[in-house]
């Protein structure tokens, strides 16, 4: 399954919020370093789900706020 996420990096809480479905606004403290953000984004995503974090990829977006995700279940 794919999912659309926008993503603050440098938030004072982390927040996962589902707008519609497949599509996601994810607040996380961690910046956009080093890759840090995407990679707490994909534990949030994979604990949101149920699954491992190995199973959650950016397809999309790297550099971007705007993410594409797909998550392997």
């Amino acid at each position: 399954m794919d999912l659309r996420v926008k993503v603050k990096v440098g938030a004072r809480k982390e927040r996962l919020a589902e707008l519609k479905s497949g599509k996601f606004e994810i607040d996380v403290k961690e910046k956009a370093e080093q890759n840090a953000a995407n990679e707490r984004v994909r534990t949030l995503i994979a604990r949101h789900f149920h699954v491992a974090s190995g199973n959650v990829r950016i397809i999309a977006g790297h550099h971007r706020p705007n993410k594409t995700f797909r998550v392997i279940k």
